[in-house]
Order: C-alpha cells, then sequence, then structure tokens
C-alpha cells in the first residue's frame, strides 16, 4: 500500500522496540493468510526473545490485495479466508510448549505464547475471538458500521483460556487534537482526502491538509467520509477530553488505539500529547503501545 509502510511488519515492529524501553509494540497486523504460521511464529519468537514481555500479535483474516499480488506471495486466494481459523489453531501451537515427538517447532517461539490478538471489521473474527478466548480488535476508526454487532458477539461467545479470562475488546478511535477545535478540524482533512482517493480507486501517501474539505470533494464523497470515519474525536484539548470520555462510556471499550493521519510531524506528535493527557484527565487509564 503506498501510503502505509506495512509490508515488513516484524521488522518494524523490531525497529521500534530496539528504540524504546518499556511499551509494548505489536501488528495490527499481520494478514495471516500471506504468511504461513510457522514463519510467523519464528518471526515473533524471536522478536519476544529480543524483548520480552513487550511484543503482542494482532493476526486479520483480509487478504489486503488483489490476485496478481496474491500470485507474487505464491498463494492462493481462493480459499484462504477459509483456512484462517485453522491457521491461527496452528500458530497457538507453535507458541505453546512442544509435545514430545513433535516434529516441526518454532525456533524461537515455541513455548514463548506471545500474546495473539485477532482483528476485525465484521462478525466473523468477532465469534472466533470469542470462541477461542482471545482479545479482539475492531477496526472502527474506517469501518465502524458493525462495532455494536461485534463487541456483542464477542462478548456472547467468549470462553475463557489461558491466555485470557474475561473479554477484552479494543476500538480503533481517530483522535486529532489541537489547540483550537479548527486547527484540529483542518488537520483531519488529511485522512478525508486519503479516504476520498482511496475511494476513487486512487491509493496514495497522505496529502497535506485543506483549508476546506469541501473544495476538494463533492457532497456525496463527504458523506460517504462522514460515515466511515464516524468513529473519530476532532478539537480542542477540551473537545478530545469530552470526546474520549463519551466513547468509551458508549461503547465499554477495555482498550482505544488512537491513530492520527496527521501530515506534519509535529501536529502528529503534538496531537498524541493532548490526547494522553486528556485521557488522564478525564479519569481514563493510559498504557502506551
Amino acid at each position: 500500500m503506498p501510503g502505509i509502510g506495512s509490508a515488513a511488519t516484524a521488522v518494524l515492529i523490531g525497529h521500534v522496540a530496539g528504540g524504546t524501553s518499556s511499551i509494548r509494540v505489536g501488528s495490527g497486523g499481520v494478514m495471516l493468510p500471506n504468511h504461513a504460521p510457522l514463519v510467523v511464529a519464528e518471526q515473533f519468537g524471536t522478536l519476544e526473545s529480543l524483548y520480552p514481555g513487550r511484543i503482542d500479535l494482532g493476526l486479520g483474516r483480509a487478504p489486503g490485495t488483489d490476485q496478481r499480488t496474491a500470485m507474487a506471495l505464491r498463494r492462493d486466494m481462493g480459499n484462504s479466508g477459509d483456512r484462517f481459523p485453522q491457521d491461527v489453531l496452528k500458530l497457538q501451537a507453535f507458541f505453546a510448549e512442544p509435545r514430545p515427538g513433535q516434529a516441526v517447532r518454532a525456533v524461537p517461539g515455541a513455548g514463548l505464547n506471545v500474546p495473539i490478538w485477532l482483528l476485525g471489521s465484521s462478525l466473523f473474527s468477532a465469534q472466533l475471538a470469542g470462541r477461542l478466548g482471545l482479545p479482539f480488535a475492531f477496526a472502527s476508526h474506517f469501518a465502524p458500521d458493525a462495532m455494536e454487532q461485534a463487541m456483542a458477539v464477542y462478548r456472547r461467545d467468549f470462553q475463557p483460556s489461558e491466555q485470557l479470562d474475561r473479554p477484552h475488546i479494543m476500538l480503533g478511535l481517530n483522535v486529532f487534537a489541537a489547540e483550537t477545535d479548527g486547527e484540529a478540524q483542518r488537520l483531519f482533512t488529511s485522512l478525508q482526502q486519503q479516504f476520498v482517493a482511496l475511494r476513487r480507486g486512487r491509493p496514495g501517501k497522505l496529502p497535506p491538509p485543506v483549508e476546506r474539505i469541501e473544495d476538494v470533494c463533492d457532497p456525496a464523497e463527504r458523506a460517504m467520509i462522514g460515515h466511515a470515519l464516524r468513529c473519530s474525536v476532532v478539537g480542542s484539548p477540551e473537545t478530545v477530553q469530552s470526546g474520549l470520555a463519551e466513547f468509551v462510556r458508549a461503547t465499554g471499550a477495555d482498550e482505544i488505539m488512537v491513530t492520527a493521519q496527521i501530515f506534519n510531524h509535529g501536529a502528529r506528535l503534538r496531537s498524541f500529547q493532548i490526547t494522553a493527557e486528556s485521557f488522564r484527565k478525564a479519569g481514563l487509564s493510559f498504557t502506551p503501545r
């Protein structure tokens, strides 16, 4: 994807973990149909060995590509999604303590029990995460339509496991924070433009913000991005504080994954600083990942 540095996920996680000392670092996520479970187990087993207790493995079911790219990845798109539950189980087995006589082992990886999350924007992964007793992260920051139903299905179907004894849900939330509501709205136009470009079939790098989103897209496109990005909090520190508190209250989420597609790096850092302060002022726990 030309606008996201996501192709070599494990390499990027190693870079971030190597440049930090305490935060947890994870994938959001590895599209498992594109990879052999053994390869993923050994990659993340290596990361866990280098940075013990700081690595999370988020898994997605979507292929995330087209037929030609699938062929370049040397895989068949025909039934890869159907194999997802079996591949998750294989991955869990590779992370478990080796069984007597087990012929194939993840080295490193075996016995490390790297925490696995299932990611999704539909009900399939919600149901599977519940049945396997895994934490579940929902992509509400760009695909919010099934959010409430997915949470209900996950909680209904949850069965305790060795990894998790109760349901645990993470929701994605776009948070664009600045000193004023107007400046935050201007920063938000970068993500809005990126979404419009994607829907026009012309995905690309994140564009700089514009003063008026109305000048670069038509009313139908504005309605589309308003719907797709409705799980967003955009504004001043006061606006962000109340928006975060309301989102957590309304959803009952256990964790929030904050994303901010802000063009200027300094403005992006400031947005995250304001967001962290807003979490604390709202009485919400804040643990960087």
